[in-house]
């Protein structure tokens, strides 16, 4: 790999920018000192791929709701409904999401790892503080694929236009409001999500910032918050936590869409996406695909592999089984009593002391920005965010 070591940001600047955390538990930088050195036919093809991607998920998601498998990508069965009904109408538009992907770099495949389809992280990493590394290194700034924000307020047109060409967003916006909603006391989603609400800000939305226990839900009269409606709600919390430990809220969200009072961001089709089961769904209508990696709900025959849980995050019970599937590393966490995925086991790309690089490519109606992250064997919430210049 090639990489480039710079003079790392200040914590005084990234808090300045709105960045506030940048040091780990461990008490080490969350953002690391260098950046990688990609070349435009590297990116060119992370590009492509994403597009790709995002069309077969679009098959995959489309096959899961034909043959009804919901159950075998472990779906909660209170979001079935609404999963049902946000696919069916184009209003609910997939806003953005954001790719994991082995390789890429120095002649090694790029290869699908999974689809943070919901509630990814790293955007403000991704869009902002990998721009302002090179900026502070006195490097041209606009050597990154990183159109991060600009594809996201374009994509927020689009829930007006829903059409590739934005051009008639002013002619057809009616005063639409977004209400953006984070959980109080968590800074890395507040400050992601009013990120968000900027790049709605500058597509021309009118919109406010509320945490979730601020805002008031009615099956009749839709999401309100300090006594205005809103037609757009953005929640920076993942459907699976909303089905398992809100279970009236999610029958009350139902409500919601079935009587057209508001459209969530992002959709809760987004689900099927997210969940890790739907890389063997991906597998069955495309075996073999240069793009995917072989995946099953067994343990793969004479095969390193990667068993993942459904719905996990942050590497959390993720294991690395040998040939013979026996253990060779294992992470723990709380899903261990979940479904699983085996994933055919994919190299990342490494630089001189070992450590993995795994490229995040965010689409948002198109692909639109790439990043890395950093970290050993699983890449976990202990992983260093990595930007990138074109060289």
């Amino acid at each position: 790999m090639n990489l480039k070591k710079i003079e790392p940001l200040s914590n005084d600047y990234l808090e300045s920018i709105g960045f506030s955390w940048h040091t780990d538990p461990d008490q080490t930088p969350y953002i690391a000192d260098e950046l990688v050195v990609v070349s435009e036919a590297e990116c060119e093809a992370y590009y492509k791929a994403a597009n790709e991607l995002y069309d077969m998920f679009v098959a995959a998601a489309e096959h899961v709701i034909e043959n009804n498998l919901f159950h075998e990508l472990g779906i909660p069965f209170n979001l079935i409904d609404i999963i049902k009904s946000s696919w069916e109408n184009d209003v609910h538009w997939h806003l953005y999401g954001r790719f994991d992907l082995a390789g890429g770099l120095d002649g090694k495949p790029i290869k699908l790892i999974e689809f943070n389809a919901d509630t990814p992280t790293s955007v403000f990493e991704t869009a902002i503080v990998q721009w302002a590394m090179l900026k502070f290194n006195n490097m041209d700034e606009g050597k990154q694929f990183n159109d991060l924000f600009e594809a996201l307020s374009e994509n927020f047109k689009r829930l007006v236009t829903l059409e590739e060409d934005t051009s008639g967003f002013d002619e057809h916006y009616e005063g639409w409001k977004i209400l953006f909603s984070s959980i109080a006391g968590n800074s890395e989603d507040e400050n992601t999500t009013r990120l968000l609400q900027s790049a709605a800000n500058e597509a021309g939305f009118e919109t406010e910032f509320a945490y979730v226990d601020e805002v008031s839900f009615s099956d009749e009269d839709g999401i309100s918050f300090n006594g205005e409606n809103y037609e757009y709600w953005f929640k920076l919390i993942p459907w699976e936590n909303i089905a398992v430990e809100e279970g009236e809220l999610a029958l009350i969200l139902k409500n919601i869409i079935n009587n057209q009072k508001a459209i969530i961001l992002n959709p809760a089709y987004t689900l099927l996406f997210q969940s890790k089961g739907i890389m063997k769904i991906l597998w069955d209508l495309y075996p073999n695909h240069p793009l995917l990696l072989e995946s099953s709900f067994e343990p793969l025959a004479h095969k390193k592999q990667v068993k993942k849980p459904f719905l996990a995050r942050e590497g959390a019970n993720v294991a690395i089984l040998d040939e013979n599937a026996n253990v060779e590393y294992e992470n723990g966490g709380e899903y261990e009593n979940g479904k699983f995925l085996y994933q055919e086991f994919a190299e990342f790309n490494k630089d001189g002391k070992g450590d993995n690089y795994q490229a995040g490519v965010f689409f948002a109606y198109e692909g639109c920005a790439l990043g890395f992250r950093k970290g050993g064997v699983v890449l976990d919430n202990y992983s260093k965010f990595v930007g990138h210049v074109i060289k």
